[in-house]
């Protein structure tokens, strides 16, 4: 009797694949394993929803060794899924393309336009139907929390939790460091 594959979190053709050989061994092996296979396929399928606070993404491109680097390094890997809206790809742009923030990363305009654009692709695109301002003190941080809120995220990653408060799990979101975000993502 075949063993049933081991599965990772993984997309596209490979998934694909998993999905058939999955079908394929369940088919010899009768239905017992249906529950099994449904279980799987959840677990295959559903990646945490993550908003990156701008923070998260200048500390990661700053440092190659932190949790944050790791963090967009899953995300290019689509280990999990980031959440973006305009407004917040648009600023994330903005405060990485800043000559200082560049000088301090070791990263050309290019470079830093390539990686945001990567980062946008591998996103699910966030548009914002319901504006929920005002609900923080520091206006800046509004647009991360209504594509948190919007994308019905699991997570909201930010070094500025005293910031965010509470509001962010007034709407079940939980609000982490990248450390512990990466913990999650691992789990």
């Amino acid at each position: 009797m075949d063993t049933l594959p081991l599965f990772l979190p993984i997309s596209g053709e490979k998934y694909s694949r998993c999905v058939k050989e999955t079908a394929r061994t369940l088919g010899q092996i009768g239905n017992g394993y249906l529950n099994l296979l449904i279980l799987t396929l959840y677990i295959i399928s559903y990646m945490m929803l993550l908003v990156l606070d701008t923070n998260v993404v200048v500390a990661g491109l700053r440092s190659s060794t932190g949790a944050s680097a790791a963090l967009l390094d899953r995300a290019l890997n689509r280990v999990f899924t980031p959440l973006v809206s305009v407004a917040l790809a648009l600023e994330y742009e903005a405060i990485c393309l800043d000559p200082k923030q560049r000088i301090a990363s070791g990263l050309d305009e290019p470079e830093v336009r390539a990686f945001i654009s990567a980062l946008c692709t591998v996103a699910r695109p966030v548009a914002p139907r319901f504006l929920w301002r005002p609900q923080l003190s520091d206006p800046t941080d509004e647009m991360v929390l209504e594509a948190a809120i919007n994308g019905r995220a699991d997570g909201l990653v930010t070094f500025n939790q005293r910031d965010f408060g509470a509001v962010p799990t007034r709407f079940g979101i939980e609000l982490m460091s990248p450390r512990e975000a990466l913990w999650r993502i691992s789990i």
